[in-house]
């Protein structure tokens, strides 16, 4: 699943393409004669427009262009979003330090408000949740203070995410369901998007699908409508998400194929890698396992390259489950522990849980479920139904397989309750186990 998605600043409408050319040129000789008061002004324009449509390399160009002229608040701004956009987060991070210092010395609280957002936001890109959520929670009241209703709006969803990152999706539910009809309200139609987008995400997370769907579908022709290419790659991805979690794995790589050209032509090399991996897991879940290598191995180069920790766990979790389907138990089981130890450094607990499980897939008896307990604990905490079930499911197979058929019975029920409530596509097939089982036992039960 991509990440719940950060929400940034309401950018105004988008200029006429002839206006923002005109501009362009403007900021063009404005650079070459050295005239610096209007270069700021035309930049800040047009980088907030190219921003808006995922133009980030062209922003990027145009801010560095302007700081030839001298340190600018808006220009460090700009250019800190966009390399931030791109997969290059520490470069953001001492382009927003430098926008921030001077926000405060200019006495600005909505750049100051802005760009806590904006550190919050590469804070969550490195992994940093801790960190991220306090700089989020630093901007909220100053968003209020100036009554700046869009910031507030951006800002919950942000903490939203943040939560949802750390595995707590109730309560990150609890944020973006504040942001969305603030968002409505004031007409921001950018925000509705990321809001409607990230509600899905945590709905599939919990393991109800037709809810997650439902939002989803609802953000996609909004992205489309703002000309949010980078929002739509994203959506894109959490649709592809949902149907395989349906069990439609070829509809799943449509989606996911579509999404990967959209992130390489913005240069998001973070949700270029994404893409990879999302299609290398589907190939995995098809049995084509030389393919699910060749595109998790392209995903896990690219996470290396940027330091996208996260990512870079969620890729060798899904390469070792190659391994594991090409029969190298052994090395499998390496790079599953190779997860595990980033997940916990980071503090991914929904990452942790899949490693866990993992683990425990190339284990037996006892080793098995200790594993599988481990991760139980964690899916229990943070209310991801979706992974209860199948965690349990897991347990359950560990006990029918030694032969302890009353606790088998006993997890298969948690899991046939869970997967009832969402109307899960293996629902039927869990009922028809449980079943099985219970012949076998009042069977056994008969025969001593």
């Amino acid at each position: 699943m991509a990440d719940p998605e950060l929400s940034r600043p309401d950018l105004p409408t988008v200029a006429a393409t002839a206006t923002i050319t005109r501009h362009v040129e403007v900021h063009r000789l404005a650079v070459a004669g050295r005239q610096a008061s209007i270069a700021r002004d035309t930049g800040a324009r047009v980088c907030l427009a190219w921003l808006r449509t995922s133009r980030f390399a062209a922003a990027e160009t145009m801010a560095t262009a302007t700081l030839t002229l001298g340190p600018d608040a808006n220009a460090f701004y700009h250019r800190g979003w966009a390399r931030w956009s791109t997969g290059r987060p520490w470069l953001a991070v001492e382009d927003n330090k430098q926008a921030l210092t001077m926000y405060h010395e200019a006495g600005s609280r909505a750049g100051e408000a802005a760009t806590l957002n904006n550190i919050g936001g590469v804070c969550s890109s490195l992994g940093l949740w801790k960190d991220a959520l306090y700089f989020f929670t630093e901007a909220l009241p100053i968003h209020r203070e100036t009554g700046d209703r869009t910031g507030e709006a951006n800002t919950l969803t942000n903490i939203g995410h943040v939560h949802s990152r750390l595995g707590d999706r109730r309560r990150a539910l609890e944020f973006f369901t504040q942001a969305l009809p603030i968002q409505r309200k004031i007409g921001n139609r950018a925000g509705e998007a990321v809001t409607l987008n990230n509600i899905g995400h945590v709905y599939d997370r919990l393991g109800d699908w037709q809810q997650a769907l439902e939002f989803l579908s609802q953000a996609l022709p909004v992205r489309r409508e703002v000309g949010d290419r980078a929002g739509e790659a994203n959506t894109l991805t959490n649709i592809g998400h949902v149907h395989s979690g349906l069990g439609d794995r070829r509809r799943a790589l449509e989606f996911f194929t579509q999404a990967l050209p959209i992130q390489r032509k913005i240069g998001n090399r973070a949700g270029e890698a994404a893409a990879l991996n999302n299609i290398g897991h589907v190939y995995d879940r098809l049995g084509d396992w030389q393919q699910a290598l060749e595109f998790s191995s392209q995903a896990l180069l690219i996470t290396r390259q940027i330091g996208d920790r996260a990512g870079e766990a969620a890729i060798i979790n899904n390469i070792g489950s190659v391994c594991a389907g090409l029969g190298n138990r052994q090395q499998a089981l390496e790079f599953f522990t190779q997860a595990l130890l980033i997940t916990r450094e980071i503090g991914d607990q929904a990452g942790e849980a899949t490693a866990l499980n993992n683990i425990g897939g190339m284990h037996r008896g006892r080793w098995a479920l200790d594993y599988y307990h481990l991760a139980l604990t964690i899916v229990r905490e943070v209310a991801d139904h979706a992974g209860e079930a199948t965690t349990r499911h897991n347990i359950a197979r560990i006990h029918w397989e030694v032969g302890d058929l009353d606790q088998a019975i006993q997890e298969l029920e948690h899991v046939v309750d869970l997967r009832r409530k969402v109307d899960h596509p293996e629902l039927e097939a869990d009922v028809a186990v449980l079943e099985q089982l219970r012949r076998q036992r009042a069977e056994n039960q008969r025969s001593t």
